[in-house]
């Protein structure tokens, strides 16, 4: 059975974990799947083919973190062994956090050790109620230290010394009001709240949403320089006089829909397993 899968319809992605008989664990196949995965979509979304990424699970836990079964196995590895490893799961948290489309993370429960860094790489987080956070790794001797660069972006340094200090368990009113969540909602409305979303993000200019998406990672950076103000205005010129940029300005001076949210903006729709 594949430990993760994507299907991709009408502009929309929707890469899902596919373990739930072990709570969607993390090991080394899922790592290089997911991997494989992102790779495909960056392609497709710097071609416009896919337009939002949605970042779910299957069963009743969104990711305990890591396998039992891996971390057995790693008992016996060596240094250079746990480097390998430990840049493979960078390189997942990297590919997640620069699509250049927009990302929804859907949490439906349990959301453990990794599996909090996968919803800080995500633009939007909307998670059901019953959702729980926690960053687990020093009960067991270990540290959050890969996912650390964008657990922290999303708490804030104060916040995140300590959650990854005591191991405390977020509730998810905690981890909204903390800004981990964006949204949380009824159990039996996320799938509602999530195609709602998906709603709102697909009325805007692809082009205006990665360019947008790329000036945010730049910003932050550098956000007050002479590099970082020259580059704003480079973006906003240049979305206005490009086609996107020309359509949008006319049909909101026109009244009317803008092109890219009267069509479909995928030549194909495919379905990927492995």
């Amino acid at each position: 059975m594949a430990y993760s899968t994507l299907m991709i319809e009408e502009g929309v992605a929707r890469l899902t974990l596919n373990r739930p008989e072990v709570h969607n664990a993390f090991d080394d196949s899922l790592i290089a799947e997911l991997n494989a995965h992102l790779e495909q979509l960056h392609t497709l979304a710097e071609a416009g083919d896919v337009r939002v990424v949605v970042l779910g699970s299957e069963g009743k836990s969104f990711s305990a973190g890591a396998d039992l079964n891996w971390m057995k196995r790693m008992v016996d590895y060596d240094l250079e062994d746990n480097l390998a490893d430990s840049r493979k799961l960078a390189s997942l948290m990297h590919g997640l956090d620069t699509l250049p489309c927009p990302t929804v993370c859907r949490v439906q429960g349990a959301a453990f050790g990794g599996a909090v860094g996968l919803a800080a790489c995500c633009d939007v987080v909307i998670a059901s109620g019953k959702a729980k956070f926690c960053l687990s790794e020093v009960k067991i001797g270990l540290s959050p230290a890969v996912i650390s660069p964008y657990v922290q972006r999303a708490l804030g340094e104060r916040q995140m010394r300590r959650y990854a200090l005591t191991a405390e368990v977020m509730d998810a009113e905690i981890a909204l009001a903390l800004g981990l969540v964006h949204l949380v909602v009824e159990h039996d409305k996320l799938d509602d709240e999530v195609d709602a979303m998906l709603a709102t993000l697909l009325a805007g200019s692809p082009q205006a949403q990665r360019a947008t998406k790329a000036l945010m990672a730049k910003v932050a950076q550098a956000p007050d320089s002479d590099a970082t103000r020259e580059h704003t205005c480079q973006v906003i010129a240049k979305l206005r006089v490009s086609q996107e940029g020309q359509e949008g300005l006319s049909s909101f001076f026109e009244k009317r829909r803008p092109a890219w949210a009267d069509s479909n903006n995928t030549p194909h729709a495919s379905e990927r397993r492995s």
